[in-house]
C-alpha cells in the first residue's frame, strides 16, 4: 500500500506506530531510530501515524463568518463570475476583501466551479415526466423559415409536426404562414398520421391562436379561430406552450436544426430542388435514422412496435418503405411459380 508522507519525513508509519507503542526511554528512542528527540515526543503524543494539514489551525480571514456566508449564497443565488462577486462584496459586504481570499472562501465553502453550480440549477427534476412515458398521438407542430431559392420571389415556409412518443415527422411546405395555411396543414397532417391524434402542441403564433390577439384580459384563446375550430372538429386537444418559452416545444425545434443544417450546407438550384431534398430527408429520417431516444429504433419501428401493443390507437397500419413488405415477397413468389407452370 502506497504511503503519504511528507517530503522531509524521517520515519515511515510502522517506525511510527513502534515508537507510540514502545516503552523505552525517549533518548533511546532518538538514538535507535536516529531522530531527534522532539520527533519522539511528537509521535508519541499522536494519536494516529498519518501527517497532519500544514494548513493554519486557526483561519484568519477578512470577511467574517457571516459575511462569509452572505457571499457564499450570493454565489449560489446569483451565479456570479468570481471578479463580478469580488466586486459586489467589496461594495456592499467587506471593502478589504481580496481576490485571492475570496477565492479561498469559495473553495472552502465547495462553490468555486461555477459551472457544476449552472448544472445543479438547470437539473431537471427527477420526477419530470419524461418523453418515453407518452403514447403516440401527441403531435408537436412549429414553423420553419426557409431561404428563398433563385427562381422565387418570396421566401416560404415549412410546417413541421413530430410525434412526441415515435419522432414521426410530417412536413408541408407554403407560401406563407397564415390560419389558412396551418388549417391545411393540419388536415393533411391528420390524414397522413397513422396514430390517432389526441392533442397538439404549438406556440403562440396567430397562425395557430388568438390567444393574445382577441382582447382577453386573461389572455386566453376565443375558441374560435380557424385552428381552434378544426381541433375541435377533429377532436383533438389544442395545447399553447407558455409565453416566451420556446424550449417547451424543442422536440421539434431540434429537428428544425436538423433541417437548418441541411439548407446551409447545400446550394440549390430551385425551389423544386429543395423541396424534393426536404421530402426525401424526411423519408429517410422516418424509415432509415435510428433515434437514440427510441433505443435506437427508426420512427417507423416505433410505430410498429406501439401498433403491436395498442393497436386500438392507430387509425390505419404502419409500413416500413425501406424494405420490401412479406405479403408482398410471398406475392411476387406465387407470380413466378405460377409463370413457369403454364
Amino acid at each position: 500500500m502506497t504511503q503519504a508522507l511528507h517530503s522531509q519525513a524521517r520515519t515511515t508509519h510502522l517506525i511510527r506506530e513502534e515508537i507510540r507503542n514502545s516503552t523505552l526511554p525517549q533518548a533511546e528512542l532518538a538514538r535507535l531510530y536516529n531522530v531527534t528527540r522532539q520527533t519522539i515526543r511528537k509521535w508519541q503524543n499522536r494519536d494516529s501515524p498519518e501527517d497532519k494539514s500544514h494548513a493554519p489551525v486557526k483561519m484568519y480571514t477578512t470577511l467574517s463568518p457571516e459575511q462569509e456566508l452572505i457571499v457564499v449564497e450570493l454565489r449560489k443565488t446569483l451565479l456570479l463570475p468570481t471578479d463580478d462577486l469580488l466586486a459586489i462584496t467589496r461594495e456592499f459586504v467587506n471593502p478589504a476583501v481580496s481576490r485571492a481570499g475570496l477565492g479561498r472562501c469559495l473553495r472552502r465553502y465547495g462553490v468555486s466551479d461555477l459551472r457544476d453550480l449552472v448544472e445543479q440549477e438547470n437539473a431537471a427534476p427527477v420526477t419530470k415526466k419524461t418523453f418515453k412515458d407518452y403514447e403516440p398521438g401527441f403531435v408537436h407542430i412549429d414553423i420553419k423559415y426557409l431561404p428563398q431559392m433563385p427562381d422565387e420571389t418570396s421566401r416560404r415556409y415549412l410546417f413541421v409536426a413530430i410525434d412526441r412518443a415515435t419522432r414521426w415527422v410530417y412536413i408541408g411546405l407554403y407560401a406563407d404562414q397564415t390560419d389558412s395555411s396551418s388549417v391545411d396543414f393540419l388536415a393533411k397532417v391528420q390524414q397522413a398520421c397513422p396514430v390517432k391524434i389526441i392533442k397538439l402542441l404549438t406556440d403562440n403564433g396567430s397562425q395557430f391562436t388568438d390567444r393574445f390577439t382577441a382582447g382577453s384580459k386573461k389572455k386566453e384563446p376565443s375558441g374560435t379561430h380557424a385552428f381552434d375550430r378544426l381541433c375541435k372538429q377533429l377532436g383533438i386537444e389544442h395545447r399553447l406552450i407558455p409565453p416566451c418559452h420556446p424550449q417547451t416545444n424543442g422536440m421539434v425545434e431540434r429537428f428544425n436544426g436538423r433541417i437548418s443544417d441541411i439548407v446551409n450546407q447545400t446550394r440549390f438550384g430551385s425551389a423544386a430542388e429543395l423541396e424534393s431534398t426536404l421530402r426525401n430527408y424526411v423519408k429517410i429520417y422516418n424509415h432509415c435514422i435510428p433515434q437514440r431516444a427510441l433505443d435506437h429504433k427508426t420512427p417507423v419501428q416505433a410505430l410498429k412496435d406501439w401498433h403491436e401493443k395498442r393497436p386500438e390507437l392507430f387509425r390505419k397500419r404502419v409500413y416500413n418503405q425501406a424494405g420490401l413488405d412479406t405479403y408482398a415477397k410471398q406475392a411476387a413468389t406465387c407470380r413466378r411459380w405460377t409463370w413457369y407452370r403454364y
